[in-house]
């Protein structure tokens, strides 16, 4: 029997459902040095803005049980630099390319769209709207629907309707299958869930934070099952939306369980900074686990925990 380890991801073919998680291979130079970037599905680029971006004040990394914090700040050379620089490489190396855009303002998202047309090898875009809007009081753009909503009809408007749009949503919300539901209506293709969760780790000794920004986004096993959770909600709701699913995926069987709840493909993150092959090792596990378990194809086994 051959098997089909092929998904497609809201329009975006991809020969395997194993991605990296933005902000956690950079534009996949360092990854390069260990495996072909073709292995994998796609690579998801750390999130892009408009200039470049120093970061936040260190320490920015705290190790908390299962996982870690990073308060890292969107740090980053700027979208001209990436397209002249980053983009070109990656194109060479023959890699499928999500880029992540991120911004401050709506506006910020439109320019973001325009730069990202028609540039060789990018399959798809990834909109982090889990960032403080500064024109509304810092609030973050995917923890109301009206924001979130506006930021992909700005990035519908300005790439047109060729690529596709995945929205990264933020866990740190009441109801987050309304936000899904908001961001599919204004234009996007899939969502991509979740992103970190909103923690905090106090230094026993110094009696202070440990993080210079106090609070910093929480990844790693610990957050796994709110992801599960998230994923399996917004599949029920809006069973024919494209998902990727992330969240501490460590092995093959953390992303068959995401691919049970209703993920079409799954970015492995955290993971890579102990071991900068776990990919490869969660692709062909990931595999295995599926063939033993009597699947043709991936397709069949997406959402399969959802039969009655």
């Amino acid at each position: 029997m051959t098997f089909s380890f092929q998904t497609d991801l809201g329009g975006a073919l991809l020969p395997n459902p194993i991605l990296t998680a933005s902000g956690c291979a950079g534009s996949g130079k360092e990854l390069s040095q260990f495996f072909p970037l073709t292995e994998l599905g796609a690579i998801v680029t750390k999130s892009i803005m408009i200039k470049a971006r120093s970061g936040r004040a260190t320490p920015r990394m705290a190790e908390t049980p299962s996982g870690m914090l990073n308060s890292i700040g969107l740090q980053g050379p700027g979208v001209d630099y990436f397209i002249a620089n980053d983009l070109p490489w990656l194109d060479a190396q023959g890699a499928r390319t999500v880029v992540s855009i991120a911004g401050e303002t709506v506006e910020d998202y439109a320019v973001l769209a325009r730069k990202m047309r028609n540039l060789p090898g990018v399959v798809g875009l990834e909109v982090n709207i889990s960032c403080p809007n500064v024109e509304n009081r810092g609030m973050v753009f995917s923890c109301q629907p009206e924001t979130a909503r506006a930021a992909i009809e700005a990035v519908r408007r300005n790439i047109g309707g060729d690529l596709p749009i995945i929205a990264k949503l933020s866990p740190d919300v009441t109801d987050i299958v309304s936000i899904a539901r908001e961001v599919a209506n204004a234009g996007a293709d899939g969502v991509a869930l979740i992103n970190t969760l909103l923690g905090m780790v106090i230094d026993t000794n110094l009696m202070l934070p440990k993080l210079a920004q106090k609070t910093g986004g929480l990844s790693g096993p610990a957050i796994r099952p709110v992801a599960v959770r998230a994923v399996y909600q917004v599949h029920a709701a809006l069973p024919d939306l494209p998902i990727l699913g992330m969240g501490g995926i460590m092995t093959g069987r953390d992303a068959f369980e995401f691919i049970l709840a209703g993920a079409s493909a799954v970015s492995v993150g955290t993971a890579s900074f102990g071991n900068p092959t776990a990919a490869i090792s969660i692709k062909s596990e990931l595999e295995n686990i599926l063939q033993e378990k009597g699947f043709a194809t991936l397709q069949e086994a997406i959402g399969y925990a959802h039969r009655n």
